[in-house]
């Protein structure tokens, strides 16, 4: 897969590649943050429709995401996100994205970054930008996509514009997968109090009931298949329902640093990650999972994200596959803690949020200054302050055998 960034003047115009003087395209727009199941039904129908077409498959993509550029101006005058400004409710990094969209068989990735100015753009001049830049012939959309300035061209709106002028065809893919659900407005990740994974608050709820909660925590209706509700269940402890939306194991990446080194004092050496993750962090607890190594810091420096404005280059993810494959010698069943070690924060007044995993290994491994990928399958418990080391101990070795379960 090819990706090319591009981003936009101070008037909002992007200078769009030429892909080919001869080949046409087809395409699909949005930020995919999440690369969930619906997102991978929009794409894959991309790369169906191109091959069958003898047309390169495309994907425009957003970044950083519009919602934090919307936001962000909302609150502060109209003015722009800080370049280095962190966003923190992105389920996944541009890297992770880029893995997941190369997987799928893209030929052309085109890395935006969303600007006010690109956004005010009407939607009619932005398609018709692709039409005539990228040879777009036809134009891939999930169910309820919008774009352009105020969101104007939704799928029924686009549909209008494809018949009246014959220039490119509208493919919409059925992204909803199983129907709607709600979502409290303003939801906050909120610690399960029990052991296990938490079970749905409206399982086996009457209509009645159903009512009553979703007035109660002002819930507004959301495609089962989308980033909310991947965001909502993570911030419940929720795993095993995110990671069915998703299709793959939520996961986190960041560097391995020095820490503390307390678990290695009571016999469970941790991976501590660097302040800087990649990816959302889900609610405080403990979790079985997976640790990956995905070798130095620099491994995937060369790559896309890197590429210069207009300049192609080529991205290729099979070495962080070999590494994500289930039987990769750099891949272990972890036990993974987030949170600020109640047990211990009183002593040492460190209350920062750390994430660190205990890779189950009878191998010594040194991951200091490696990439790391931190993968979520089950909530075990909550974060517990116990009453002596002894008693977290005992806990830990409990934990290491539920994620052996969990895990095998």
């Amino acid at each position: 897969m090819k990706t090319i960034t591009l981003t936009p003047d101070a008037s909002g115009m992007v200078d769009w590649p030429t892909l080919s003087n001869d080949k046409k395209s087809v395409v699909t727009i949005g930020s995919f943050d999440g690369m969930h199941q619906g997102h991978q039904a929009v794409i894959r129908r991309v790369v169906e429709l191109a091959k069958k077409e003898q047309s390169f498959s495309v994907v425009v993509l957003f970044d950083p995401r519009p919602a934090l550029v919307h936001g962000y101006a909302a609150k502060n005058g109209g003015q722009e996100p800080p370049a280095d400004m962190v966003d923190t409710q992105a389920l996944t990094s541009m890297q992770e994205r880029l893995r997941a969209i190369d997987k799928l068989g893209v030929d052309y990735t085109l890395i935006v970054h969303y600007t006010l100015a690109f956004a005010a753009k009407s939607y009619r001049f932005f398609l018709g930008q692709m039409v005539g830049k990228l040879g777009m012939r036809t134009l891939a959309l999930g169910s309820d996509a919008a774009m352009g300035a105020n969101r104007a061209g939704d799928v029924k709106a686009i549909e209008n514009l494809a018949l009246a002028t014959g220039v490119f065809q509208l493919e919409v893919v059925d992204d909803r997968g199983p129907g709607e659900t709600r979502v409290p407005a303003n939801a906050q990740p909120v610690m399960p109090t029990g052991h296990g994974e938490p079970t749905d608050p409206l399982e086996g709820a009457s209509k009645a009931e159903r009512r009553a909660w979703s007035k109660k925590n002002q819930a507004k209706p959301v495609r089962v298949w989308s980033s909310t509700n991947v965001r909502y269940l993570l911030g419940q402890g929720r795993i095993k329902d995110a990671d069915t939306i998703l299709g793959h194991p939520h996961a986190v990446e960041g560097i391995v640093v020095h820490g503390e080194e307390r678990g290695r004092t009571i016999g469970f050496p941790t991976a501590n990650l660097s302040d800087n993750v990649a990816g959302y962090l889900p609610v405080d607890g403990v979790y079985a999972g997976w640790l990956v190594d995905l070798g130095s810091k620099t491994a995937e420096s060369d790559h896309a994200g890197a590429a210069s404005d207009g300049i192609s280059q080529q991205f290729d993810s099979s070495s962080v596959d070999a590494r994500l494959a289930d039987h990769s010698p750099y891949r272990w069943p972890a036990a993974i803690s987030i949170g600020t070690k109640p047990t211990f924060n009183e002593a040492t007044g460190m209350n920062d949020r750390v994430v660190e995993a205990y890779a189950i290994t009878d191998d010594w491994l040194d991951l200091y200054d490696h990439q790391v990928r931190v993968e979520f399958t089950g909530f075990l418990r909550p974060q517990i302050k116990f009453d002596s080391a002894q008693d977290l101990i005992d806990e830990l070795k409990r934990n290491v055998e539920e994620t052996k379960r969990i895990t095998a």
